[in-house]
């Protein structure tokens, strides 16, 4: 049955109940409060004996009608009820729910063991920080959602439908990863995405380097990640431990890792000496590039220390933890 024939089942079940016992002259069963309690607690079957019929008749009634009918609209409502509630979980677990998010991560893109590995370390890297965005993976492939309870999910026919990508709020993401194991389709996601959020901080993944350049020549605000695996193997035969080195920076378990903050408003312009001295001296932490709020894809890798920094800018650093309780007016007195 469907809700509306519950509920009109509801209503005649109740109207009918009091006409028949008034009838019967249950004038303690009839009274408004007393009935709506009374009905509940006895349909339910739940009946705590604290109203009862007097009468022959109500007897009867309550016996032969308003028990037997009340047991079976309760099983109805309780079937109907577990229904909505399985129906709503699958449409989670398959990715067909609507979102009504804002501010969240969006990944767009599925490369099985790899995509879990980026959920997880996203993941991590959230729970070390105080505003925790919601984490949204979003895929074309036929999946359920492989971490249920710690991300949304949303399954789409393509990443360049608006009607499919309303259900995962693009338009309202402030950061979308793209990795796809087609560098095609990576070009049009974010060509896409690019339109719908400009706003948004985008990372494009590729396997495929020479696409970089062209991507950003129609999408400057994307930041594309090329495979660096080849770069490794040739560095490490010449400075062996290199690869160990860099998925140390990037691994937030194992000892030092690479994480970023940007200074504040309301700081006056400070000297890259000053903040490298007093992260070093006070936090353990290493200062290795920075990026002008103007330039944002432009990394300035172990800047001269005369360098001014000015609010709005990017640090990164390295350290065993992101540093969540920096005393920026330390700086300026170094």
């Amino acid at each position: 049955m469907r809700w509306y024939s519950i509920v009109l089942t509801l209503l005649f079940y109740g109207l009918s109940s009091w006409i028949l016992l008034n009838l019967a002259g249950e004038t303690d069963l009839t009274e408004p409060t007393e009935f709506i309690y009374w009905i509940v607690v006895t349909g339910s079957t739940v009946g705590y004996g604290d109203l009862s019929p007097t009468t022959v008749a109500g007897k009867y009634i309550v016996s032969f009608y308003v028990i037997p009918l009340g047991l079976t609209i309760f099983a109805l409502v309780l079937g109907r009820t577990a229904r909505w509630v399985s129906n709503q979980w699958q449409k989670g677990a398959k990715g067909l729910k609507n979102l009504h998010l804002e501010n969240h991560i969006l990944v767009l893109g599925w490369n099985g063991q790899r995509t879990i590995r980026l959920l997880n370390l996203l993941l991590r890297e959230r729970a070390s920080i105080e505003d925790k965005p919601t984490i949204v993976l979003c895929v074309r492939a036929n999946i359920s959602n492989p971490l249920q309870g710690e991300i949304e999910f949303i399954k789409v026919t393509t990443f360049s439908n608006d009607e499919d990508m309303n259900r995962a709020c693009i338009d309202k993401a402030s950061v979308v990863l793209m990795d796809n194991p087609e560098d095609d389709l990576t070009m049009t996601t974010a060509l896409y995405c690019s339109q719908r959020n400009p706003k948004a901080q985008m990372v494009a993944y590729f396997n495929d380097e020479s696409l970089v350049s062209l991507l950003q020549k129609h999408c400057p605000n994307v930041e594309c990640t090329p495979s660096v695996a080849v770069e490794m193997l040739a560095k490490s035969a010449f400075d062996p431990g290199s690869s160990l080195l860099h998925h140390d920076l990037l691994d937030v378990n194992l000892g030092q890792a690479q994480y970023s903050v940007q200074i504040p408003d309301h700081l006056p312009a400070m000297k890259v000496e000053n903040l490298f001295e007093h992260l070093k001296r006070h936090y353990r932490a290493t200062l290795i590039a920075t990026v002008k709020a103007n330039d944002k894809l432009k990394i300035i890798v172990n800047p001269d220390l005369d360098m001014l920094l000015y609010p709005g800018d990017k640090v990164f650093y390295i350290a065993e933890k992101r540093i969540t309780d920096i005393h920026w007016q330390a700086f300026l007195k170094a």
